[in-house]
């Protein structure tokens, strides 16, 4: 296997596949260091992945804030003004148990998370990366694909055969290109800058209570500000910036004096521009290569969605290459990547692109910073505006766990009603639906007991002989399959069936009251 880009998409591919045995390479051009400006959330669902490589604990110490650092945001004038609005528990990275979930979401700059999976990746054998390496071009038939790479110092090339090949390389993929793949949909929403600065004792000079962003509602330059990482880092992302308006690392530092209102010091470390769109490729693959990530999905980041939805693709996919390289998963699996991912990006970007509709631009108004009482009863009526035009922004967890496969070649559907979608999350077992997820009266996490392969989840009064009957169809086809049994009446309530079927992704594949019949096990596995 061959991948191309080494960000948290390929990493995450490369992950999923190392951890099932599955040689691979990753080529990365450039040295991934420095303080890029990118995602800095990672969603509960994307930590229930890491928890299953072993290293959500790692990511968990990594956190340049702490762990225990509030995950609140608030809307200000700026911030050396005043406040206006204030969101708790944003995206859900509170730390403690929560019953819907393995793993609390995390505010940590996307750098970071990279060093985490860089770091594991390294502990894989088979698993081989190499920066400063470009993709040049591929060609493939029936039974391979052939990729040349060049070194970018040498410039020498070399070509290497693999079985698959995916494009992990971002919105400018050249993978994308290589196979003839468009993207399509609404280009410019918006144009903003992000800008990442060192301002010393920044934290102590504004009068706010601590957050991981500020939403800066102004007239001057609206946007987002925040802290970011150890040494007094920090992100600043004007939004909507107007044409006319060209921002540079050298005017950087009075741009972020005029927009928070603080006379301080401000060391700017990078600069850059990006354009918010909404955009999807009209195909994901070509036979034996496919696309991931940025490369086939861009939408604004309002939402924290991106990354998040990337990984989301590789663990999709990487399980079911292993399953068809290992020879127990059939073509229908691959046929399914598409199908199965495309709804949901569908979904989540149309989520995103309803966020960026209320941008701190939008939500300025006139006298929202004089003194006294006419403007303290403005600033009361557009924070209450505020809250109830952006609390499902923050309020994420509907989507992040409640993304579901409809139409997918191996999903069993079972005839049973869906859950509405909304920001508040419903747990369903319908085949589809990520597992609900339970506490253990021992106190570990359901999911904990799930295996690499598919697991049959069994309630109380499962007969023995179904479970038999079960472990030797799976033993004949040479499925992967772990038996976990539970007598908790509370997870039986939660799953609505004697029986379930999970598959190595953790969603649920079928569900029933008797043993499933051999033909579902054939299905579920891409054979039918």
């Amino acid at each position: 296997m061959a991948i191309v880009g080494a960000g948290p998409v390929g990493l995450a591919l490369a992950i999923e596949l190392g951890h099932r045995g599955i040689a691979c390479l990753v080529v990365e051009r450039n040295d991934r260091v420095g303080h890029a400006p990118r995602a800095k959330t990672t969603h509960a669902r994307t930590r229930e992945h890491l928890r299953r490589w072993g290293i959500a604990d790692r990511l968990r110490a990594a956190s340049p804030l702490g762990v225990d650092y509030p995950s609140t945001v608030l809307f200000v004038t700026r911030l050396g003004g005043y406040a206006l609005a204030r969101f708790e528990n944003a995206f859900n990275c509170r730390p403690g148990r929560d019953p819907r979930y393995s793993e609390h979401a995390q505010w940590i700059p996307q750098y970071t998370l990279e060093e985490v999976l860089r770091a594991h990746v390294q502990t894989l054998p088979g698993v081989q990366v190499r920066f400063g390496t470009e993709f040049v071009a591929c060609t493939q038939d029936d039974g391979e694909v052939r990729v040349q790479v060049r070194d970018v110092a040498s410039g020498a090339t070399e070509t290497v055969a693999c079985d698959y090949l995916l494009g992990a390389d971002g919105a400018r993929s050249a993978v994308r290109e290589a196979i003839g793949a468009r993207l399509s949909g609404q280009h410019g929403l918006s144009r903003n800058y992000n800008l990442v600065f060192r301002a010393r004792g920044l934290a102590q000079a504004h009068r706010h209570e601590k957050a991981i962003m500020y939403w800066q509602v102004n007239p001057d330059f609206p946007g987002l500000i925040g802290p970011m990482d150890r040494d007094d880092i920090w992100f600043f992302m004007p939004t909507g910036v107007k044409s006319d308006v060209k921002l540079s690392e050298r005017d950087g530092a009075a741009l972020i004096r005029t927009a928070t209102g603080i006379d301080h010091a401000y060391e700017v470390l990078s600069s850059d521009e990006w354009t918010a769109s909404r955009l999807i490729a009209d195909r994901y693959r070509d036979r034996r290569i496919f696309l991931a990530g940025d490369a086939c999905h861009l939408h604004p980041p309002f939402g924290g969605y991106g990354m998040n939805m990337g990984i989301a693709d590789s663990v999709d996919l990487g399980w079911k290459i292993a399953a068809v390289l290992q020879g127990w998963g059939g073509k229908a699996l691959l046929d399914s990547y598409e199908r199965e991912r495309r709804p949901v990006h569908g979904w989540v970007m149309d989520e995103a692109v309803a966020n960026h509709s209320v941008l701190a631009n939008q939500l300025w108004q006139d006298g929202l910073e004089v003194p006294g009482a006419a403007g303290d009863a403005l600033r009361e009526t557009v924070g209450a505006r505020i809250r109830e035009l952006k609390q499902r922004e923050f309020n994420t967890i509907g989507v992040v766990l409640g993304y579901r496969y409809e139409d997918s070649p191996v999903i069993v559907a079972d005839g049973s009603e869906a859950p509405p979608n909304g920001s508040v999350y419903v747990p369903s077992a319908r085949p589809g639906h990520v597992a609900p997820h339970a506490w253990l009266k021992s106190g570990v996490s359901l999911y904990d007991g799930f295996g690499p392969g598919f697991t049959l989840l069994t309630m109380s009064g499962a007969a023995a002989e179904d479970i038999e009957t079960t472990q030797r169809d799976a033993g004949s086809a040479g499925l992967p399959l772990t038996v976990m049994s539970t007598d908790d009446a509370a997870i039986a309530e939660l799953y609505q069936a004697r029986y379930a079927l999970i598959r190595p992704d953790q969603h649920v594949a079928w569900r029933g009251n008797a043993a499933p019949p051999r033909d579902v096990l054939e299905r579920i596995a891409g054979r039918a």
